[in-house]
């Protein structure tokens, strides 16, 4: 579903992304894990369009969109949901949750397996983003790119300041949503157990690089939980 190829991006003159390159594919979770700084949110946000890369192309779905714009990349299937998740805390739920069909025809309903997903959303759909905790905005942020229905999921560690009861919750959606086979799931990720408990593949970063890359079920074997305290 996503191809990577060469990714290169500079911020002034620090090369921060540095010849990336990897594939993640429809049914899998890829996540992404090293320390702070080493260009985790820079690659999500390559990805989204947000930041233009230097060289390199992206391709999704065999479709190249590496100079698209990132509301054309929504229109074609990627959804992202950012580091710190950037709800819009005046809207309500149910405002927010319409946000992610802004491309939309007028009048698209709320697609119902959002609430399947995340029932306290449908508890609280007239209560405004900034009242929900963080991990319930969490989940709304994550429900808000599942909306249009997308072919790729970005996210940017899901579990930064969320309680433990959902990050399990949070955990158990993004593997459902893998297991049924319709996208490609990219995340970013500190939390090792978090981490390794969804990884289909693995990519680990050092100082803009992929430094090592496998399958999930290899990373405790391969000494990555190591590799990231370092």
């Amino acid at each position: 579903m996503l191809t990577v190829e060469g990714i290169n991006q500079y911020y002034g003159g620090s090369h921060i992304l540095r010849n990336l390159g990897f594939e993640s594919k429809i049914g899998e979770v890829t996540v992404v894990l090293g320390r702070n700084g080493v260009g985790k949110t820079t690659l999500l946000k390559s990805l989204m369009g947000v930041v233009p890369v230097k060289t390199g192309t992206i391709k999704l779905d065999g479709q190249d969109i590496t100079r698209d714009t990132p509301y054309t990349r929504v229109r074609k299937g990627v959804g992202y949901v950012p580091q710190g998740r950037e709800i819009f805390g005046r809207l309500t739920v149910e405002e927010n949750l319409r946000m992610g069909l802004a491309y939309k025809k007028g009048g698209t309903p709320i697609p119902a397996e959002l609430f399947e997903l995340f029932p306290i959303l449908k508890q609280f759909l007239n209560r405004r983003g900034g009242d929900l905790s963080g991990g319930q905005q969490q989940q709304l942020a994550i429900a808000r790119a599942l909306a249009a229905g997308p072919k790729l999921l970005i996210l940017d560690e899901p579990t930064e300041g969320i309680q433990p009861s959902i990050i399990k919750d949070i955990g158990r959606v993004i593997r459902m949503l893998a297991d049924r086979k319709t996208m490609a799931i990219v995340l970013v990720e500190q939390y090792y157990d978090f981490a390794a408990e969804l990884a289909d593949q693995y990519l680990l970063m050092e100082r803009g690089e992929i430094v090592m890359r496998g399958r999930g079920a290899d990373m405790e074997g391969e000494g990555v939980r190591a590799r990231m305290s370092i």
